[in-house]
């Protein structure tokens, strides 16, 4: 599945609470030892979002890899995460629980929204001002050697900025507000995705490289099975489309796919 020397750089697709599975996934890859501390030693590790909801034990995920990044920089590696749309949803939910979101479309809320998006009464009871504090300042777009890594396959980060910079900067203003709409407008933005597939998804792709970065999109989001049209059990390996400019890592963990942690640079066995 790769070539070339033993990679220092690793991505994690979507884990949605299932601690588990990516403990096993990360020692699978010597990332982890079996007292689940960090034995990467310089290694590069990095997480495209998406710790809670959906699964038994998000906030178990989100100490879990806290601990890891403390461990990893003693090391002289790194460990880090973007910031994915259920995370925005675990925190909105925190600070504004029902409050109506002013709106013209009907009824909306975080509350509502965070349990009809898979939302556990255990992950928001465990929840602490500590995490709180570490979620808020985690970026929401990064650059990794030439690859540009973001949670959500779209093109909405734009208008948060037109550099990694100005957009990590104006999405952390936001989370450390309190203006409902700005955080609901976060949380919207978040969700949609699909900008790179299709006819355009290339010219998009490109087009969103050319203006932030990198030669290459890794996201998550978008489970790879709904993509391909196949089973997530059938999902082995990350989803490479838009003519080479954008890989795909999220298995579907929580409908029976893999948690996936993907060296990079990735090729696939057989290029299509």
């Amino acid at each position: 599945m790769r070539s070339g020397k033993t990679p220092t750089c690793y991505v994690v697709g979507d884990v949605h609470g299932h601690r588990k599975e990516l403990v096993e996934a990360l020692r699978d890859k010597g990332l982890l030892d079996d007292a689940d501390n960090w034995a990467g030693g310089e290694a590069r590790l990095w997480f495209v979002g998406d710790f809670v909801d959906r699964g038994p034990d998000g906030v178990g995920v989100i100490e879990l890899v806290m601990r890891l990044a403390e461990q990893a920089a003693e090391a002289g590696g790194e460990v880090d995460t973007l910031l994915g749309n259920h995370e925005i949803l675990l925190l909105g939910m925190n600070r504004f629980g029902d409050t109506e979101v002013p709106s013209d479309f009907g009824p909306r809320s975080f509350a509502r929204s965070w349990a009809m998006n898979g939302g556990l009464v255990s992950d928001q009871e465990a929840l602490t001002a500590e995490h709180i504090e570490w979620l808020i300042e985690r970026p929401m777009i990064a650059l990794l050697d030439d690859h540009l890594l973001m949670h959500s396959d779209t093109t909405e980060y734009l208008t948060w900025g037109s550099t990694v910079e100005e957009i990590n900067a104006a999405v952390r203003e936001v989370l450390h507000g309190d203006d409902i709409v700005e955080w609901w407008e976060c949380w919207r933005r978040m969700t949609t995705r699909f900008a790179f597939r299709g006819p355009h998804g290339e010219d998009e792709a490109g087009e969103l490289l050319e203006q932030l970065g990198g030669t290459q999109i890794v996201h998550g989001h978008s489970v790879i099975a709904d993509q391909l049209g196949i089973l997530p059990a059938q999902v082995d390996e990350p989803f490479l489309y838009a003519g080479g400019k954008a890989l795909g890592v999220d298995g579907g963990v929580f409908v029976g796919g893999p948690c996936l942690v993907v060296p990079l640079p990735w090729e696939p066995i057989n290029p299509a």
